[in-house]
């Protein structure tokens, strides 16, 4: 199987690693002093088991690679629109593309059934760039559970050692297509399930994200840090009631169990990635993680006060930085 991740940092270069692990041809889309890292010496991901190496293709300009069996695109959301600009030589007529991405994704609504079936997501995709490029029918959810950052170019660390992923259909169907991805990376040593509901997925991870990620953004320290003060707990614990409110508004069943994910954070040392990108100096996804659940929360007339100011503080220490994405104005 031909693999190619569309996006070298942490998570892409960790799942680039997972996937020639597990026997794929796998090649890289990256760019400036990580391409040169990668063309060097490989990738690199330091685990809590041990290092992990991987010798694969690496190249800026897809049009060196030719078409693909299957794109793992694992860019944070702002750069979306340049990956439907180059994306197309990577794409043949039965290449299935894996969003490994977090926050809800562009295709959400595609053959989601009911009176929102088919609603396109303009905050997300603008001007339906990626809708065009890639088509939802390439789509295959997938949410991923790494804490990971980069190092140094070409070298990734991992926080945890339970890394895993899940990937699903939009349509709610068990496919051959998602099913082999998912061999590919089990075999290459990361647990990988398929799932029929992915869209449920999704939002239980969104609870991760944003129990660790808004009130991090706003004091910069590590999440165990911020969940060891009993008043932030207690704002946590209401943020998360909030998005489970959204989630069920809209049909899905996502995870209730709040004192599983506090007890998580509890025991997480790691400043999440949108921390990373704030103390870097890079784009913030504000709207796919956070602003999006207010906009969804609107759609289905569910009061989110507790969000709505979280989002806001997070909003305006982005915009603060220059690092706003792309539309997270509410």
């Amino acid at each position: 199987m031909k693999i190619c991740i569309f996006g070298a940092g942490a998570v892409g270069g960790y799942l680039a690693t997972r996937c020639h692990l597990g026997g794929a041809e796998t090649s890289v889309i990256a760019r400036g002093q990580n391409l040169a890292a990668i063309r060097s010496a490989g990738l690199r991901v330091q685990t809590p088991e041990g290092a992990l190496m991987a010798p694969v293709a690496a190249t800026e300009d897809p049009r060196e690679l030719g078409p693909q069996d299957v794109v793992i695109v694992a860019v944070k959301a702002p750069a979306l629109a340049g990956v439907a600009r180059a994306i197309g030589p990577l794409l043949g007529p039965g290449t299935a593309v894996v969003f490994a991405m977090n926050g809800i994704p562009w295709w959400y609504f595609y053959r989601h059934g009911g009176n929102l079936d088919g609603t396109q997501l303009a905050t997300i995709d603008p001007e339906r760039a990626v809708w065009e490029a890639v088509g939802p029918e390439r789509a295959l959810g997938c949410v991923v559970y790494s804490a990971s950052e980069v190092v140094s170019p070409g070298v990734v660390r991992l926080a945890q050692a339970n890394s895993r992923l899940v990937i699903g259909e939009p349509d709610g169907t068990v496919s051959a297509r998602a099913t082999a991805v998912a061999d590919v990376l089990t075999g290459g040593g990361l647990a990988t399930s398929v799932t029929g509901d992915i869209r449920d997925v999704i939002w239980s991870k969104l609870q991760n994200n944003v129990a660790s990620g808004l009130m991090a953004i706003l004091t910069q320290c590590t999440v165990d840090q911020i969940t060891a003060r009993p008043s932030c707990e207690a704002a946590m614990r209401g943020l998360l009631a909030e998005i489970i409110a959204v989630a069920e508004a809209l049909g899905r069943a996502p995870s209730r169990d709040i004192d599983k994910v506090v007890a998580h954070m509890q025991a997480l040392a790691h400043k999440p990635s949108i921390l990373q990108d704030l103390e870097q100096g890079r784009k913030m996804e504000i709207e796919s993680l956070y602003t999006i659940i207010l906009r969804l929360a609107e759609m289905v007339g569910v009061a989110t006060p507790k969000l709505d100011l979280m989002v806001t503080l997070a909003s305006l220490r982005a915009e603060a930085a220059g690092l706003n994405d792309f539309s997270s104005q509410h």
